[in-house]
């Protein structure tokens, strides 16, 4: 039973590996971990058949029960986590200076690049009126209007942490005609100035909207 149990786990894995659910929980850094773990899991298994013995000796069935269930439920359930949530319950990443990114082409710049900029380079005359093309999901803000985000990770969803732009969102009639939590966009239009809470920032000024599907790898290392 147990070495069924593993051999279960192991192709597990590898579906994971080979479908590319993996983009979803891990850094693409540690894929080959999940493979090599995988692969060791079903040599393990087909070991343990090749030698297995009959025993009378009991063995708990419960735990092998439960990582049976678990295994079957990441087979059959494939992981749609969501980003929105994720990053609201979590504190901002904090990105240090890119020259690079501040030397490119405005509209060359991901949205990491626009939010590493600001933090080191704070002040937003420096940006006013430059050309701006970003993708990201839909971040809900309490009580202000959504922002546009990534999630950033060094290993897995457990260390995510959200980066995100403010953005002037065309005029409605009232705050439903925002795009809704976790919905991917690509968006272009400039970097303007306002003043928040009694200090200048910059603020995405949006013109074109565009849903888009969600990458094949939404997180950012």
């Amino acid at each position: 039973m147990k070495y069924l149990v593993l051999g279960f786990l192991g192709a597990v894995l590898l579906k994971c590996w080979l479908d590319q659910r993996l983009n979803l929980l891990l850094h693409s850094n540690f894929h080959s971990l999940v493979l090599i773990a995988g692969l060791v899991l079903l040599m393990i298994a087909i070991a343990g058949f090749c030698s297995a013995k009959v025993s009378n000796k009991a063995t708990k069935i419960w735990p092998l029960i439960v990582l049976s269930l678990t295994a079957m439920g990441l087979w059959i359930w494939p992981p749609k986590p969501s980003l929105s949530t994720l990053a609201a319950n979590r504190s901002g990443a904090q990105l240090g200076q890119s020259e690079l990114s501040f030397l490119s082409p405005p509209e060359q710049r991901s949205l990491t690049d626009w939010v590493r900029l600001l933090n080191s380079q704070p002040d937003p005359n420096l940006y006013g009126g430059d050309p701006v093309q970003v993708s990201g999901f839909v971040l809900d803000v309490p009580g202000k209007p959504p922002e546009i985000a990534r999630l950033l990770v060094r290993c897995c969803l457990a260390d995510a942490t959200p980066v995100g732009l403010a953005v002037r969102w065309p005029k409605t009639k009232s705050s439903n005609g925002w795009p809704k939590p976790d919905q991917w966009l690509q968006i272009k239009g400039v970097m303007a100035v306002e003043n928040h809470q009694g200090s200048l920032r910059s603020v995405l000024v949006a013109k074109q909207i565009k849903a888009i599907a969600a990458p094949t790898r939404p997180l950012e290392p």
